[in-house]
């Protein structure tokens, strides 16, 4: 009797004893680690990815066809890319000019204090280096720097604008968002992305700041309208590039080692540009030969340095800009007018004397033909180098920076009313949301082709290994693990990569859930190698965005799991930039996926700007436009099931 009763007993012993599933981290975790994709698989379909969506430059027959042309590139690029949003508003609103005080400049000229608004309530400081005399009409030239943290104080910056001075040309010298005087955290050039999110185009701050600096010249009496150039090296060679071709008073350009075509940066990475190099959708406009055959038939001299270390250099950046823009200077019988100067000695990322001899010849050529008296050799003037002190503009105590611009923006945001919390009302609410997100975050139906890579059988869980062919462009790797009694299946996606997920998944099989760990886009093994984050701004610049490839992957996934077990697919997340993939692929794809779950989400994107959270970091956070239309509330009624 007693080995009667003993029997059940030790059964129900042994079944509560039962060792669970994967009960050492050990096994789970190399599971887990085991690399499906090849080490550069990803890094070159993000490539390829980029590079098919970047246009070529159109052909012409004729001046008058380029003219059409080129006009038409130059609004949409002004309307979709530069003035979106708010900006427009700040395109349109006045802005103030305060001239403060003149200091001793040098021989032949003086130096004039001042500052000017960029758009209300963000100043400028500037100097004005003005011949002493003027006599008539004379050029004007806007001169900026790139990454360079003396800013207008740099001594090769200062002595290009004395030189010009000494020439007769009134030079305008300002400095630039993060250098000199406005290096600050609040004027790093990724806030930039943090207006992108707010629906407004951080690139037109920096637009701003140029076209206005042109305006407070040609203001000037004795200014010049037929003589206004620009030039600047590195960050100063991209605006220089942006402003030039955009705004048709510029009449002589010289950019200096500062851009090379979307597609030359493609394979060259060195040349990968940040926030501002890669604004939102140029290149669905015009890419940088685009820009740089708009220059036409104006006077250009395009300078690159034979060894740059830093970027652009002249081997593989040059040739492709010359030849986009040199068959469009012929239409129009100006070839003379396309110039370009590549630096040996010393032939790094410079604006040194070799180089701004080049850009004097030039002036000389097309300013000053004929006169005797005007030399392209330097003028020497290092006793007339001014300290950063000595340079220095006083600015309002509340300046307005790039960071302070999205705090507010951000503070009236979302634009929609919150969703409606139930009913026939939330129905119709997403339907028309559904479209709109989709839109912002350019969502994609796209198709999945799965081949699995292996698998195996660990702790009484069969592990399969697949790679899926999304779109016939990515391959996203993805790790099936399931428990011989599979009830239902999780989608499951996280911050750290499979590897970061492992407690969750072992809770998951132990509810006997089929889990499929998903690694899209910039997670895990999709995580590129080279530069991601600047990939990421290059996608967006194409036209795509990295929260629309992830949401995009992650739909399909879930659709190709429907189709390969039956039955819906729930999705789970874990971390804030997972979560928010979660919620935009559960309000997108309401057939394949039964609800969604989501650990450590924000409360709402307005964190990300309150945070002073940046793009190299959560590039997918940065959706253009996207805090403008929804915040998670929102993204949350839209993924809520009937």
């Amino acid at each position: 009797m007693n080995r009667c009763i003993l029997l059940p007993i030790s059964l129900v012993i042994a079944v509560a004893m039962q060792t669970p599933l994967f009960a050492a981290d050990a096994p789970l975790k190399e599971l887990l680690a085991k690399p499906i994709l090849d080490a550069m698989a990803v890094q070159n379909e993000v490539q390829a990815f980029c590079d098919a969506r970047v246009p070529k430059v159109p052909q012409a027959a004729s001046k008058e066809e380029w003219e059409k042309l080129a006009a038409k590139m130059r609004a949409e690029t002004l309307e979709k890319v530069v003035f979106r949003g708010e900006a427009a508003k700040w395109r349109d609103a006045p802005g103030k000019v305060e001239w403060l005080e003149t200091v001793e400049g040098g021989d032949g000229y003086k130096l004039k204090k001042l500052r000017y608004e960029a758009l209300p309530g963000l100043w400028i400081p500037a100097l004005l280096y003005e011949p002493e005399k003027l006599d008539g009409k004379h050029a004007v030239f806007l001169n900026v720097n790139g990454h360079d943290g003396k800013g207008k104080a740099a001594v090769y910056k200062q002595t290009r604008c004395i030189n010009f001075a000494k020439r007769g040309i009134i030079t305008l010298n300002v400095e630039w968002f993060g250098m000199g005087q406005l290096r600050s955290a609040g004027f790093s050039h990724p806030m930039l992305n943090q207006i992108d999110l707010c629906g407004s185009s951080g690139l037109a701050t920096f637009y701003l700041a140029m076209s206005r600096g042109i305006d407070l010249l040609l203001k000037n009496e004795n200014a010049d309208p037929s003589r206004v150039g620009v030039s600047g090296l590195s960050g100063g060679g991209w605006q220089t590039i942006i402003i030039s071709s955009l705004d048709t008073r510029v009449t002589l350009t010289n950019p200096v080692a500062g851009y090379s075509s979307f597609r030359t940066r493609i394979f060259n990475h060195s040349d990968l540009g940040d926030s501002e190099q890669t604004p939102v959708d140029l290149a669905t406009t015009a890419d940088y030969a685009h820009l740089t055959a708009m220059l036409a038939p104006r006077v250009a001299l395009l300078t690159y340095n034979q060894k740059d270390e830093c970027c652009f250099a002249a081997p593989h950046a040059l040739q492709p800009l010359l030849d986009a823009s040199g068959p469009i200077y012929k239409l129009f019988g100006k070839e003379e007018n396309l110039h370009s100067h590549v630096n040996y000695d010393p032939g790094t990322h410079n604006f040194e004397k070799d180089n701004r001899q080049a850009l004097y010849k030039v002036i000389g050529q097309h300013w000053y033909s004929g006169n005797a008296n005007y030399s392209a050799d330097e003028i020497a003037c290092d006793k007339e180098i001014k300290t950063a002190d000595q340079l220095n503009v006083e600015l309002p105590a509340d300046n307005l920076d790039l960071h302070q611009i999205a705090l507010r923006l951000a503070s009236g945001l979302p634009q929609a009313p919150p969703p409606p919390k139930d009913g026939k009302e939330l129905s119709a609410w997403q339907v028309d949301a559904r479209k709109r997100l989709a839109g912002v975050i350019a969502f994609h139906p796209w198709e999945v082709e799965a081949a699995k890579i292996n698998d195996e059988v660990s702790d009484g869980v069969q592990v399969t290994r697949w790679k899926l062919k999304i779109n016939k462009e990515w391959t996203v790797p993805a790790v099936e693990l399931a428990p011989a009694d599979a009830k239902s299946t999780v989608l499951l996606i996280a911050d750290g990569g499979r590897g970061a997920a492992e407690e969750k998944i072992k809770k998951l099989l132990h509810e006997k859930v089929r889990v499929v760990v998903l690694e899209p886009y910039m997670f895990g093994e999709s995580n590129i190698k080279n530069r991601a984050y600047l990939f990421a701004l290059l996608v967006s610049a194409v036209g795509e965005r990295p929260l629309g490839v992830q949401t995009s992957q992650v739909a399909a996934a879930a659709r190709w799991l429907k189709k390969e077990h039956g039955g819906s697919v729930r999705l789970e997340a874990v971390g804030p930039r997972t979560s928010l993939i979660a919620l935009c692929a559960a309000g997108l794809e309401m057939d394949s996926l039964s609800g969604v779950g989501t650990e450590g989400e924000l409360a709402s994107l307005k964190q990300i700007i309150e945070q002073n959270n940046t793009v190299d970091r959560t590039p997918e956070q940065f959706c253009f436009g996207l805090l403008q239309q929804f915040d998670i509330p929102h993204l949350k009624a839209l993924s809520t099931r009937p």
